[in-house]
């Protein structure tokens, strides 16, 4: 599989890849990529199957690793800034594990090192609770509302709601499928200790799916990283506490040694 995801391409100076979460796109970046193009080159892809990006035959998490490293290639960019966010954070740590020498730093938002205890009785129900509707002939448009008003913090306006609601809206119930079943699979508890660039880790204050206390955790365990939390903001940080992801972002950015 050689197809290359597609992209937005803004700004210049260091490269940052932002990564978006199972119910997102490219355009979820939008207000980081607004603030920080003044100093950053910032680059938001469409995971594989999403927007107008190639769908992978099967949706693994080293494939969506793989298909991050031919977007790369196809930049030219031998190293970047990784950003992911839930899910995306878990592609991060993916490629992180296996292109390893193409990561520059790390950004991990809202997410954890593994989905769920291990076991699988967990994954188990998660995937047939949200299959279920799916199965039923609902599309990620029904199903978003709901799953958003879980997702967003006290805090969020509803522009956030609204925006979510539209990407997610715009997912194939075949792409969100794939998305599913590949979520439930993630586990790199192991990897995280070995990883040894600079790793910068963004909590949300009122997050039950990756709560502060669990990213709290997984930093202690990667070496020199350091942790934030966003007070108030849910699962959806970047969108919820644009102003503030980004000033950590870039504080951040601004430590790393050129």
């Amino acid at each position: 599989m050689s197809t290359v995801p597609t992209f937005t391409d803004t700004g210049s100076g260091p490269a940052i890849i932002f990564l978006h979460g199972i119910g997102g796109n490219a355009g979820n970046w939008q207000p980081q990529v607004d603030i920080l193009s003044a100093r950053y080159r910032c680059i938001a892809w469409n995971a594989p199957g999403y927007a107008d990006s190639p769908a992978l035959p099967e949706m693994t998490f080293p494939a969506l690793a793989d298909a991050l490293a031919r977007l790369m290639d196809h930049l030219g960019l031998e190293k970047a800034v990784i950003c992911g966010l839930s899910m995306g954070g878990y592609v991060a740590q993916e490629f992180l594990a296996l292109h390893p020498e193409r990561v520059r730093a790390a950004i991990l938002m809202c997410t954890s090192a593994a989905f769920g205890k291990p076991g699988g009785d967990f994954q188990q129900k998660f995937l047939a609770a949200r299959l279920k509707p799916m199965d039923e002939g609902k599309t990620p448009a029904d199903i978003a509302p709901a799953l958003v008003a879980g997702m967003v913090g006290p805090n969020a306006g509803p522009e956030v709601g609204r925006a979510l609601t539209e990407s997610m809206s715009m997912i194939s119930p075949e792409t969100y499928r794939q998305a599913l079943n590949c979520l439930v699979t993630f586990d790199r508890r192991d990897a995280v200790k070995q990883i040894t660039v600079p790793t910068c880790l963004i909590a949300g204050e009122a997050d039950t799916t990756a709560p502060a206390t669990v990213m709290e955790r997984m930093a202690t365990r990667i070496p020199g990283s350091r942790f934030d939390v966003i007070g108030g903001a849910g699962h959806i940080a970047n969108l919820e506490a644009p102003e503030e992801s980004c000033r950590l972002i870039s504080t951040f950015m601004e430590g790393l040694s050129e």
